[in-house]
């Protein structure tokens, strides 16, 4: 049973979190605004790349199913809690910080895609890394820009990361045959919608509650199989 690649990612994470945690407080806020606005508009183009590539028809209904029950869960609301909650015993006398925001954003950025998909499933079934070893450089420096401005909440996504991208890689054989590659690209279509929510959240801060987007992957999987295949 291994997770290669998932501790791989994880690390990476833990290692360009750690760093943009340390940068910190030690560049101007202004800059630091800036930062995160850009970085936000680069996550919008790569989102928009990803939904362009899906079944429009399958993108639109999967969203307002998977919206409706997602509000209907309130997930946003569960992993903020779970954000909280590690924020109320890691911060000192109770100090408000961006924890909470900075390990959500981080965490629905680097599960959602292909990448984590494919390359778990490269890494269970054929011990192949090049794909996760891409990801994980890519996500390392995305942590680093994400925590120097949103903080030591980015850190915790790579325990997120490391369940999502190991369970795949554990479960790696049953799900190369369900995961085809038309399946794989209506998913990374309704990843993208989801990234590029995220992108707009960081660039003008609309609050659009990601989190409850996510059952629209299942929403996707179901019609996919019903419709499309």
């Amino acid at each position: 049973m291994r997770v290669t690649g998932a501790l791989i990612n994880a690390i990476a994470i833990l290692l360009g979190g750690g760093l943009g945690v340390l940068l910190m407080g030690r560049i101007s806020e202004k800059f630091a605004k800036s930062a995160l606005k850009a970085i936000g508009l680069c996550i919008c183009i790569i989102g928009i790349k990803g939904a362009l590539e899906g079944d429009i028809m399958l993108v639109v209904v999967s969203m307002a199913i998977g919206t409706f029950l997602g509000e209907w869960i309130g997930i946003e609301d569960g992993l903020n809690r779970v954000g909280e909650w590690a924020q109320n015993k890691l911060s000192k006398d109770g100090q408000k910080s961006s924890f909470s925001e900075g390990f959500v954003t981080a965490s629905l950025l680097f599960c959602i895609g292909a990448m984590a998909v494919i390359g778990s499933i490269d890494s269970g079934l054929r011990d192949d890394q090049t794909i996760i070893f891409t990801k994980s450089v890519l996500d390392g420096v995305i942590s680093l820009l994400l925590a120097s401005t949103l903080g030591f909440g980015v850190l915790f996504s790579a325990i997120s990361v490391f369940l999502y991208q190991g369970s795949i890689e554990i479960f790696a054989g049953f799900l190369q045959n369900v995961f085809t590659d038309s399946l794989i690209t209506q998913i990374s279509a309704m990843g993208g919608v989801m990234i590029f929510g995220i992108g707009v959240n960081l660039v003008v801060d609309a609050k659009i509650k990601i989190g409850n987007l996510l059952p629209a992957l299942l929403v996707a999987v179901g019609y996919y199989f019903l419709i499309l295949s």
